[in-house]
């Protein structure tokens, strides 16, 4: 179902009426969220090193952006709703923009790996990325409807693994 307030205060240990004293709309508390996920997303992967080794840039980015859900459900409850996307183009666009920072971020990873000759070349860096960041979105979104009961870590490490196995331009 929709994200609605109600079950984004029981996540995060508020009162629904708590969190509707400190905003004007549901909107603007869909907006905040989203722009301080996006701001300490992108404090994550800006000190994430960037190493000579691209298959392991990929893993640790995955690695850090799930530990911070892992750490943070209540922003998984919010950012991998149903109907999210539908509430307004505002809660639109700053979502639009998260998931522009992760594209690049995975683009730049990707087509280093492919300048390097790691990562194949026959598919373009930029599909890609997308491929990996929504198979990373559907295995987000199993684990928050699956309340949060599986080892996304586990899963996380194993989509990673697959994906840089198709990835990879010399498979060992």
């Amino acid at each position: 179902n929709g994200l609605t307030i109600k079950r984004l205060a029981d996540e995060m240990n508020f009162s629904e009426s708590a969190i509707y004293r400190h905003f004007e709309s549901k909107e603007d508390i869909i907006l905040t969220l989203l722009k301080y996920l996006t701001q300490n997303i992108s404090t994550i992967l800006d000190k994430i090193p960037c190493t000579s080794n691209a298959d392991e840039d990929l893993k640790t980015v995955f690695r850090r952006i799930t530990a911070y859900f892992k750490e943070n459900p209540y922003f998984a409850v919010a950012v991998f709703s149903e109907g999210l996307l539908d509430e307004s183009l505002r809660v639109k666009d700053t979502i639009m923009n998260l998931v522009g920072m992760m594209t690049r971020h995975l683009l730049s990873i990707i087509e280093r790996g492919q300048q390097e000759n790691k990562f194949i070349t026959t598919i373009v860096a930029g599909d890609l990325a997308q491929i990996v960041l929504a198979t990373y979105k559907q295995l987000m979104f199993t684990w928050r409807f699956q309340n949060f009961e599986f080892n996304i870590t586990k899963s996380v490490d194993k989509m990673t693994d697959t994906f840089l196995l198709i990835l990879k331009n010399h498979p060992d």
